[in-house]
């Protein structure tokens, strides 16, 4: 007779894993999406970590723990990850294309499908946050508030804007060697900073500094970074260029922008934050196999594929949990670590305090806007994972990514 109780949530969730598990196909590359999710949850921390929207009796302005505890730089090290979701991008859509080609698909219905993707999502973004705004300035908020919240929220467009056109270009990046874009940044620097440009030419590096992960990206599909070599190369290179730049010729420490400061080495890029890149590439490379043998088990696979599913949704409504909760908060007063200024360890230990209740929120809207990312993926889309085929040459390439 067969057992009515109900199998245990664990069980119930390993269950559903190894369903995925089995979905699968046997020669998709699986760390390419673990470096994908690990990329884009680096950038979410991060942004929770050091974006503080201090309450100061008039409205809310932006604020960084960076400013007055420079010490905490290593945080941004560890969190500022976009050099690995443009080298995974480079890498992934060099691979489709190529693909499409060989198939037969013209290159705008390649694109085309690509940029539906990656932007379906965005609307929803705008239509909410159009609507906040001017329900905000209906009800005589504060203007400079309503414009820290709107800048928050849509920052993060700034980086789909620049994947969009690299995407774009990829016909022609497929061949470009890294080290081309790399010269024009060294270029840039020297004549904003040694040579005293004007600072607005810095906005070349906007392209030309992403383009360097991204080509990067299309040479491990061409089989030029199998060797683990390759990864030491750019970990070892790129560490000691940016440790010398930020010793030796006043780069600041900080990967992200810090408000006040007189540089910011993200906005536009920098060559330090181009060579800091070369390393977290590097040493994404040399992660390969260890995250390849890791996601054999079925719960961690699962985890990965989940969020790789939802990718641009989390990326995109991350500052608007964020801004959620501050708002939210203010209803029960000033609070530490959520409206209070970030300027010492007790701050830094509230608003570890709040990272799960930032997580909550977001949860809540992937439930609600997760469908903006996926409809019109159809039958074959709505599948948790799609084939793809680790392979040496591009000529080879098999299937696309989600």
């Amino acid at each position: 007779m067969t057992d009515p109780t109900p199998a245990p949530p664990r069980g119930a969730l390993r269950a559903a894993a190894a369903r995925i598990d089995a979905a699968t196909p046997e020669d998709r590359d699986r760390a390419v999406d673990a470096l994908r999710g690990f990329a884009i949850l680096g950038v979410v921390l991060g942004h929770w970590l050091v974006t503080a929207l201090v309450a100061d009796g008039a409205g809310l302005h932006a604020a960084s723990p960076l400013r007055d505890m420079p010490w905490l730089a290593p945080v941004s090290w560890a969190f500022q990850t976009l050099a690995v979701f443009f080298l995974v991008g480079g890498h992934v859509a060099t691979r489709g294309y190529v693909s499409a080609r060989d198939r037969g698909e013209s290159y705008g219905r390649w694109l085309s499908a690509r940029l539906s993707r990656l932007f379906r999502p965005v609307a929803a973004v705008l239509a909410l946050w159009t609507v906040t705004a001017a329900l905000l300035l209906l009800t005589g908020a504060d203007l400079a508030t309503v414009h820290t919240l709107v800048k928050l929220a849509l920052s993060p467009m700034w980086f789909l804007l620049v994947f969009a056109a690299l995407t774009a270009a990829t016909p022609l990046l497929t061949r470009l060697h890294p080290l081309w874009p790399l010269v024009v940044v060294l270029h840039i620097d020297l004549l904003r900073f040694g040579l005293g440009a004007p600072s607005w030419l810095g906005w070349v590096n906007l392209a030309a500094g992403w383009l360097v992960p991204y080509t990067l990206g299309a040479a491990w599909t061409r089989g030029e970074l199998d060797r683990r070599r390759s990864g030491w190369i750019l970990l070892t290179v790129g560490t000691a260029a940016t440790a010398a730049l930020v010793a030796w010729a006043g780069y600041p420490a900080s990967m992200v922008g810090v408000p006040g400061a007189a540089v910011s080495n993200l906005n536009p890029p920098t060559l330090a934050a181009v060579t800091f890149g070369l390393a977290q590439c590097g040493l994404a490379l040399l992660l390969r196999e260890r995250l390849r043998r890791a996601l054999r088990r079925p719960v961690a696979w699962a985890a990965v594929a989940l969020v790789n599913l939802s990718a641009m949704t989390i990326f995109l409504w991350h500052q608007t949990a964020l801004m959620a909760t501050t708002a939210t908060g203010l209803l029960a007063g000033r609070l530490p670590g959520l409206h209070t200024a970030p300027d010492g360890l007790d701050w830094v230990a509230a608003r570890l305090a709040w990272l799960p209740v930032f997580a909550l929120v977001l949860a809540v809207c992937w439930a609600t806007f997760r469908s903006c990312e996926q409809r019109g993926r159809g039958r074959r889309g709505s599948r948790v994972v799609r084939a793809h085929r680790p392979q040496r040459r591009a000529t080879a390439a098999g299937a696309r990514h989600v």
